[in-house]
């Protein structure tokens, strides 16, 4: 079998968390000191100031939403949410009581159509937007920045497929108000589950950091801990069950930090093999293949997560993939307003290019063990149905 994923845990990495486990006594498994390593480490890397680690990448948006209603850091209830994007970037926002308005995609990138999303701007005046970089893909970093600053809406990165890609020498992860990261099985990184929300904002972080463990102020600095005990009043046993947001938890654990710390080591590594392996994609697909115009902008690096195409034989390069027991699977949700959810809740706006990935879209495998005759195999498969 031709896997779309290949496990980032190896067995050097089992071994290690078997000798971590065995020690006497036992390491503590629940949140604690490794957690706190892994997100200074995971911060460095990025290149922001803060980081913070929970149990998904899914949680990662819950969290960052919540807290920016909690700390009132949205200026309304409006956030553009990409039509071709996961559950999580539009369930979240309406599971917090929030208007997500979707905008369609352009097919050169599969982040936002900017067109659209201007106009979304002009007429909604959004709070916020959640950028989703595809498979990997890097956006028009430059135009999107832009465009948030000029109409004052708050840029958030979903970065669960694209971690390790670059807009120059900057990360993607790195241009927003916030980011969100995943490290799930099958991503580029994975602590089993997991995931990263990545800021600057100092008292987003202290916010995040609270609402991820009840709203209490446990993992805070201690000069933050001690200026809210002291405007409450609140001692330092009473502190212990003291909430001052309306918390979640959402918490990892010391277990997935163990596996974390090792796995940033690996993702230079990892994210050079996903490039080489797109670029010899965009080498053999035949232009006639796919109906997008895959274009990696000049000085960006895309580590990407797996290789869109979009073609009305669809069905049949399905089924000659399956043949060859090589795996394949919908280009992420297409058009995620034809889903039930949306559907049962609001109307079904025009989106001319998720509809047509909703229809015609599909992603081949790409990960860090995939050989280059596998690669040459599924284009050939692919390029024999025009």
């Amino acid at each position: 079998m031709i896997k779309l994923a290949s496990d980032t845990i190896n067995r050097d990495d089992i071994n290690a968390l078997i000798e971590w486990l065995q020690q006497d006594p036992i390491p503590r498994l629940t949140k604690g000191e490794l957690t706190t390593q892994l997100e200074e480490k995971w911060a460095k890397k990025v290149g922001t100031k803060h980081s913070v680690f929970v149990n998904s990448g899914s949680s990662a948006i819950l969290l960052l939403l919540a807290t920016l209603k909690e700390l009132k850091g949205l200026k309304n209830d409006k956030i553009v949410v990409p039509a071709l994007s996961w559950l999580t970037d539009v369930s979240s926002p309406m599971l917090l009581g929030m208007e997500p308005i979707l905008c369609d995609s352009n097919d050169e990138d599969l982040s936002l159509d900017l067109d659209m999303l201007e106009d979304i701007f002009k007429k909604e005046q959004p709070a916020a937007v959640m950028l989703v970089s595809v498979l990997g893909l890097v956006p028009d970093m430059h135009s999107v920045t832009e465009l948030c600053r000029e109409y004052d809406v708050l840029l958030l990165e979903d970065n669960c497929e694209s971690m390790g890609s670059k807009c120059g020498d900057e990360y993607l992860g790195t241009f927003g108000d916030a980011s969100v990261f995943s490290m799930y099985y099958g991503h580029h990184l994975s602590t089993i589950e997991g995931g990263f929300i990545n800021t600057d904002d100092t008292a987003l972080y202290h916010g995040l950091l609270m609402m991820r463990s009840h709203g209490w102020d446990r993992d805070l600095p201690k000069t933050r801990q001690n200026e809210l005990r002291q405007g409450y009043g609140v001692d330092d046993f009473k502190g212990l069950y003291t909430f001052y947001m309306a918390g979640l938890n959402v918490r990892s654990t010391d277990l997935q930090a163990f596996l974390g710390l090792r796995a940033i080591d690996k993702l230079d590594e990892y994210a050079e093999a996903r490039y080489k392996n797109f670029i010899m994609y965009q080498s053999l697909i035949n232009p006639d293949s796919s109906e997008l115009h895959l274009t990696q902008y000049p000085n960006t690096y895309i580590s990407n997560f797996a290789y869109p195409i979009v073609n009305k034989n669809k069905d049949k390069i399905i089924e000659e993939l399956g043949h060859w027991d090589i795996e394949c699977r919908p280009l992420i949700a297409g058009n995620i307003a034809n889903n039930p959810f949306w559907k049962n809740r609001y109307e079904t706006p025009s989106l001319p290019v998720c509809e047509r990935i909703d229809k015609y879209g599909f992603y081949l495998p790409n990960h860090q063990d995939l050989k280059a005759d596998e690669i040459k195999l599924i284009c050939n498969i692919v390029n024999s149905n025009l």
